[in-house]
């Protein structure tokens, strides 16, 4: 047995009723939504959007990396995308380690991670305004493109949209 029966097997049941197979890869609403990895967030689901709407890109602490703005790059110039939404979340587990912790819990495990930069949050709102400005002051991005951040709840649901 597979420790990946049970998605296979999910999948076969999806795959029966699947109804997508007309979307194009665009972003149907000229979305980009930047987010965390974290299970308990459903960016489709809180925004009121539906398979091909908007590009969801999900790293560890919704971190506006060099690969998030490559993936940006892409997705504007090829898939559609007019704006974007960077979107971190409350009670992140990248705002309770440093770097330092992560290279110490993974040296413990024989792994050295040391040429690994994992961009923990020590300050969420400031990790947000910084990369805020990361996209809107990128060369390769449109000047004039709509960039916003929102700090989701994951408690009650709820978006909080960033005053910068």
């Amino acid at each position: 047995m597979s420790a990946f029966d049970d998605l296979y097997a999910a999948n076969a049941k999806f795959a029966k009723n699947f109804g997508s197979s007309d979307l194009t890869g665009r972003a149907a609403r000229g979305l980009a939504v930047v987010t965390c990895m974290d299970s308990r967030i459903d960016p489709l689901g809180l925004l009121g959007l539906q398979a091909g709407d908007a590009k969801i890109l999900r790293n560890a602490g919704a971190r506006v990396t060099d690969d998030v703005l490559r993936t940006l790059v892409l997705a504007v110039y090829l898939l559609g995308v007019e704006r974007v939404l960077v979107m971190p979340h409350t009670d992140c587990g990248m705002a309770k380690v440093t770097d330092t912790d992560v290279h110490a819990l993974t040296s413990g495990r024989g792994v050295d991670t040391r040429s690994l930069e994992f961009h923990t949050v020590p300050d969420q709102f400031e990790a947000l305004r910084h990369d805020l400005t990361r996209i809107r002051t990128s060369p390769f991005l449109p000047a004039d493109m709509p960039v916003a951040g929102a700090i989701y709840d994951v408690r009650t649901g709820r978006l909080t949209p960033s005053e910068f």
